[in-house]
């Protein structure tokens, strides 16, 4: 047996084992996000009837941007709870804006139909608002206060009980 090569291999291979252990038992979701506590990157989107909605015309008003798919199983759990904050707290003052990612509208429009839909879905054609906001897949919700910054965001599904508790104080 080579033992130079033997040791060499243990050199490389211990502290990469080490480093990959490190993360284990972390919660991907509890590592927070860079762009909490910044402004909100602007955008002009439409929606799926064709109207014109910008971040900065909602100025003073607290939003709800959520990014979903029809094909992502945890958004549709997660609509319900949206669509319940959005009863709730949108007569409060809180918009609440949907942007439909990597999907299509044929999909979202029987979608949106068959389970309700009380907030208006937005379209990100080759998906550059997403990528503005650091979107790594769906669902992710973004709160952002009236003034302009991200507050919170939130990746996978979000409950009615968590939303509240982040749109309470912004209110």
């Amino acid at each position: 047996m080579n033992w130079k090569v033997l040791g060499a291999g243990l050199l490389l291979v211990v502290p990469l084992v080490a480093v990959l252990a490190s993360g284990i038992g972390n919660d991907p979701k509890g590592v927070s996000n860079a762009l909490e506590g910044t402004a909100a990157p602007d955008f002009t989107l439409q929606t799926m009837d064709g109207e014109p909605v910008t971040l900065a015309s909602l100025a003073g008003r607290p939003v709800v941007l959520n990014f979903w798919s029809t094909w992502c199983q945890p958004c549709k759990l997660e609509h319900p709870h949206l669509q319940q904050a959005a009863s709730v707290y949108g007569p409060k003052g809180v918009v609440f804006l949907g942007v439909l990612y990597n999907d299509e509208v044929a999909k979202a429009k029987p979608f949106l139909k068959r389970n309700g839909s009380v907030f208006p879905t937005l379209l990100d054609p080759g998906q550059r608002v997403a990528i503005d906001f650091g979107v790594a897949g769906v669902p992710e919700t973004f709160v952002i206060s009236s003034d302009g910054r991200i507050t919170q965001k939130f990746s996978g599904p979000v409950s009615y009980q968590v939303l509240a508790q982040s749109l309470e104080p912004l209110l």
